[in-house]
């Protein structure tokens, strides 16, 4: 049986890939340390995902092991043996990082560099996928022509038209210290992968999204969003006029892709992988959804500053992922994300 190791097996992304490849009959070996609770109190604990996944899977070993331990890193992997690593654990907030820098960058830099130098002593031809960002580009998307339409903003340069591809510029704009620290594992990883030539590969996530998501005000926009609405609590927009736009993409798409990717290896490649154009939606049209779901109208109230770095519109280019994975797109649409996330709120609140 392969075994895969996957760190913040206990988040949004984590899980999905555990599940995913459990069901594929990999032995799964998830490191967690709810880290996610420090980060952003009771509200933020992924403690009930790591139970589902200890009654649900029957191959799953759980290691509570934070990142920032090099040694135990490296033991850990020595140990394991795994076919393939897959790197969600994060700090992913782009405002609570400047609260807590040494987390932020300890976590993300220095933790994915525990894990690749680990990995490289361990194997340099197992795959390893990590779970970058699109706030690797900073704001310089906001540099991007732009048209205000009646509920979003869109660009308008032609060069765009399918979203941000890979070759956007990473520099030379303000990028919030979460990005920072993100830009520093994201080049590391590419790093290791042209250096030692190993298989490696960076996802510039989008919103990632789903119905395991632990969303809270300063990360996981969708389900903070959706969980606001259905406990008819306000929700703070942070200018732009609540027309900001991201594309969101299912948790479930972004594991089949990370499969797609073990099953057939490349060097030191970059993706961006969010929903794409087709799957974006505002601010704005993000109440209308929730609202027709759940029948409830979303109470909001609206702040002329918006966040810093933060991106006016964003969303993937998916033609790179898709000349690579011909068999990879898209299975969730907008909609389905939206009932699913509504759905898992639901049945978390009525447990």
């Amino acid at each position: 049986m392969k075994k895969i190791l996957i760190t913040g097996s206990s988040g949004l992304i984590g899980s999905e890939v555990c599940v995913y490849f459990a069901n594929k009959g990999w032995e799964i070996h998830g490191v967690d340390n709810n880290q996610r609770a420090v980060f952003f109190g009771a509200n933020g604990d992924t403690r009930w995902n790591q139970e589902r996944l200890e009654t649900t899977l029957k191959s799953f070993h759980h290691h509570e092991l934070d990142i920032r331990n090099r040694e135990g890193v490296i033991g850990l992997i020595r140990s394991v043996a795994p076919d393939a690593i897959v790197h969600t654990a994060a700090q992913p907030s782009h405002d609570r990082a400047a609260a807590i820098p040494f987390d932020d960058f300890d976590t993300n830099a220095v933790g994915t560099f525990n894990l690749l130098e680990a990995t490289r002593r361990y194997s340099t031809n197992i795959p390893f996928v990590h779970m970058s960002t699109n706030k690797v580009y900073g704001d310089a998307p906001n540099e991007i022509a732009m048209k205000e339409l009646a509920t979003r903003w869109d660009y308008d340069d032609d060069t765009y038209i399918n979203g941000i591809p890979e070759t956007f510029r990473i520099d030379q704009s303000k990028h919030s210290l979460f990005g920072a620290s993100k830009v520093s594992a994201d080049i590391s990883v590419q790093e290791y992968g042209r250096y030692f030539n190993m298989p490696t590969a960076c996802l510039r996530g989008g919103c990632l999204t789903g119905p395991n998501h632990s969303g809270v005000e300063l990360h996981g926009f969708l389900s903070y969003l959706i969980r606001c609405n259905l406990e008819e609590k306000e929700y703070t927009v942070f200018g732009y006029k609540g027309k900001q736009v991201r594309d969101n993409i299912h948790s479930f798409d972004v594991a089949n892709f990370i499969f797609e990717f073990i099953d057939r290896p490349r060097i030191a490649e970059v993706y961006n992988i969010g929903g794409g154009k087709n799957n974006t939606c505002s601010l704005l049209e993000a109440f209308q959804i929730i609202s027709e779901i759940s029948g409830k109208e979303m109470k909001y109230r609206y702040s002329d500053e918006n966040r810093i770095g933060d991106h006016i519109c964003y969303y993937s280019d998916l033609s790179k992922m898709k000349s690579h994975y011909p068999d990879w797109d898209i299975t969730k649409d907008l909609k389905t994300t939206f009932i699913e996330i509504y759905e898992s709120w639901m049945n978390r609140e009525n447990r």
